[in-house]
């Protein structure tokens, strides 16, 4: 018996049969060509092979990292870097045909893996810049440093892509309110406190990983958090466009695209995972509040006020 706080999105392929059947099986001769707001269970390896050219505006892909890990009961394992460059470029030239040509790619990654991406992605688009997230939790170790930091590398097909900065601004506390004439300067007053909305950098702390008492959390054991697909998607998609994942997992980017009022196709191969995504996507129906982000902006961690 679990506590009733716990909100973990557990639910077996049994009991999830009903959210399996809302997803597009690519076995079946019957695909659809338009896969817009849907979720696909299949191999992405051949899955976009068969998808449309130039579907996408934004991609947002969270590959398996180089490490020894088991996605339930499928083993990904850690291999040389020339074989994860490999794997990396496979996937990568994969997912550019179905990008627009003013479309943007953020890939997820590790301190390891990523300076095998970022070898594969320079020969492919243009990387712009490293955005380095703060975790929060991670293993200590006794004879090396707690790794409690990721990457996500964010690349463009061209010189001309999307770029929200106003969307993705943080409101962080005032702790010296400077004024000039006597009015605040560069923050404001509000029932909540003194706040500057300041220029989002390439460093966030400001996320915090599902928990059990999120509603967003799933047993998925690398599920990013929605704040953190919402800033992505915010910032280098419009309303309308379409956010594409070819490794959905238990769905974040595509629960954060719809709650954000964007159009979205994922792809994924584990179908416990596509259950969990299914639900995910239903709950946001009638609950479309991304934790952290509130009245436009992004707040500091466990200061955005409570609306009633």
């Amino acid at each position: 018996m679990r506590s009733s706080r716990n909100k973990t999105i557990d639910i077996d392929e049994i009991s999830g049969a009903e959210y399996l059947s809302r997803c597009i099986r690519w076995d079946r001769d019957d695909a659809p060509d338009d896969v817009t707001d849907s979720l696909i269970t299949g191999d992405s390896f051949e899955v976009m092979k068969r998808l449309p050219r130039g579907i996408a505006d934004l991609v947002i892909a969270d590959p398996p990292y180089n490490l020894d890990k088991d996605f339930n009961g499928r083993g990904f394992k850690r291999s040389s870097d020339e074989d994860y460059a490999g794997y990396t470029g496979e996937w990568i030239s994969l997912v550019l045909p179905l990008l627009k040509k003013t479309g943007s790619l953020y890939v997820c990654c590790d301190w390891r893996s990523g300076s095998v991406i970022y070898e594969v992605l320079k020969k492919h688009l243009k990387v712009r810049n490293r955005i380095t997230w703060q975790r929060e939790k991670g293993r200590g170790a006794k004879s090396n440093w707690k790794n409690s930091m990721e990457d996500i590398y964010f690349a463009t097909v061209s010189d001309e892509y999307t770029f929200n900065l106003d969307a993705v601004k943080q409101r962080r506390k005032v702790v010296a309110p400077y004024r000039k004439d006597g009015k605040p300067k560069d923050w404001e007053e509000t029932e909540d406190g003194r706040f500057r909305n300041t220029h989002p950098s390439n460093f966030w702390d400001d996320i915090s990983v599902p928990y059990w008492s999120m509603k967003e959390n799933t047993a998925h054991p690398t599920q990013k958090p929605e704040k953190l697909m919402a800033k992505l998607i915010l910032a280098s998609s419009d309303p309308g466009d379409l956010v594409f994942d070819p490794f959905a997992g238990s769905g974040s980017s595509l629960v954060a695209a719809k709650k954000l009022g964007r159009h979205y196709a994922g792809i994924e191969q584990n179908e416990k995972y596509c259950i969990w995504a299914e639900k995910r996507l239903e709950m946001a129906d009638s609950d479309s509040t991304i934790q952290g982000y509130a009245d436009g902006v992004f707040w500091e961690r466990n200061s955005a006020p409570v609306r009633r």
